[in-house]
């Protein structure tokens, strides 16, 4: 099965609420992203990041600036200390 973002919800600062389309749902700080730079870096002005919305097609987090994260990453950071769900944060390449 494939992981989608099914609801999105801006919570404060860089933190949102994702449900994905497997029944979970999770806060998530999606302030890693800054590392990368790119499209990512006017996303740290918290007024931008707040604009964030769920694309339908995509099934995923996007921006207006044309940034989007996978629905994995944000699964990643939501669940990062779930125990049961580290073997598959190593087949994605995030542990």
């Amino acid at each position: 099965m494939f992981l989608h973002i099914k609801k999105i919800k801006y919570l404060e600062k860089y933190r949102v609420q994702a449900t994905f389309n497997n029944g979970k749902k999770g806060g998530a700080d999606i302030s890693p992203i800054f590392k990368k730079g790119g499209v990512f870096k006017p996303l740290k002005k918290q007024s931008e990041f707040a604009k964030l919305r769920l694309d339908k097609e995509l099934q995923t987090v996007v921006w207006t600036n044309s940034a989007d994260l996978a629905p994995e990453y944000v699964y990643f950071q939501a669940f990062k200390h779930e125990l049961e769900l580290q073997e598959q944060f190593k087949e994605w390449g995030y542990v």
